[in-house]
């Protein structure tokens, strides 16, 4: 198994990772709880169209070791930079779901865009995703602190009821398999219970707002306007209008989880980017799909 070693205050960490194809180097960070493999939708379709795809498991998370320090932004952000300069990339495009989202964000604002061609956030809990005064359409804080007290008591109980949360599955609507969900349920369970929890804190506390002026490289964000555990509001739309270089795109009806629900539209629309350095003309996207799933922002800055 392929593995890097990162070192962070007193700790050398294995981070696992897999590096698959050939042509333009997409490093891909998975969301909050599962691992790498979140991805294999993403993988396979977009190494059969010719780009090289890099994934990893978080400290905590898969097959990477657990940290006994800490799981903030700066240190995971520390870690990625480990995976790009040990594998040497160059002109990288960075993809971050959810919690990855931050990652991309502060590796980017902290170590700078020199490898670093393009970044994608899709349902990316940039730029803040906690209720303040400020940041008012935000995931009151009680919601958190339920999380938590669920994790502590049942971890994979939990697992079960927000993965149906994650995929948008109610009593009348089922977007995705039970088998899908017990898939995510076993992503998720080699987490230690340290990582699951201080991650939560991380993605829920962090406010990035103030470091998103300064990555200057072509950004895309992708959101669901139907994401019931990242709103679109407080996220999609926020993390849009303060990158400078941004395309908005708004998938109509999609959940959190529009990586698997979504995968055709989502991987057309990583390749297209990663290629071209933008997306497809606001007039072809009305054409294609309907006017209703485009966000007014989307034609990009």
């Amino acid at each position: 198994m392929p593995y890097i070693e990162c070192k962070s205050n007193s700790e050398t960490l294995r981070i696992f990772y897999e590096d698959l194809g050939v042509g333009a180097p997409v490093v891909f960070i998975h969301g909050w709880p599962v691992s790498h493999a979140m991805w294999e939708y993403q993988v396979t379709a977009l190494r059969e169209a010719g780009l090289r795809c890099i994934t990893y498991d978080r400290r905590g998370f898969g097959a990477s070791d657990a940290s006994l320090d800490t799981y903030d932004y700066d240190i995971l952000s520390d870690d990625l930079r480990c995976l790009l300069e040990t594998l040497d990339l160059k002109d990288v495009t960075l993809v971050g779901f959810s919690m990855g989202g931050g990652e991309v964000v502060r590796y980017c604002s902290r170590h700078g865009s020199a490898r670093v061609s393009k970044i994608i956030l899709i349902s990316s809990v940039v730029p803040f995703l906690l209720k303040t005064h400020d940041n008012p359409n935000g995931v009151p804080g009680e919601a958190f602190r339920e999380f938590e007290e669920a994790i502590r008591n049942d971890r994979q109980a939990f697992l079960q009821t927000f993965f149906r949360n994650f995929f948008g599955d109610t009593w009348i609507h089922h977007p995705v398999s039970q088998a899908m969900i017990d898939h995510c349920c076993v992503l998720a369970g080699p987490a230690s219970q340290k990582a699951t929890l201080a991650c939560m804190s991380a993605f829920s506390r962090t406010d990035f707002r103030d470091e998103l002026s300064r990555i200057r490289v072509p950004a895309l964000v992708i959101h669901g306007d139907a994401d019931r555990t990242v709103p679109v509001k407080c996220c999609g739309e926020e993390a849009a209008r303060l990158l400078p270089n941004s395309f908005f795109k708004v998938y109509a009806g999609a959940p959190h989880g529009l990586y698997f629900t979504d995968r055709e539209s989502l991987n057309s629309d990583i390749l297209t980017f990663v290629n071209n350095g933008t997306i497809i003309s606001l007039a072809d996207i009305n054409e294609s799909i309907g006017e209703d799933q485009v966000n007014p922002v989307s034609a990009g800055k």
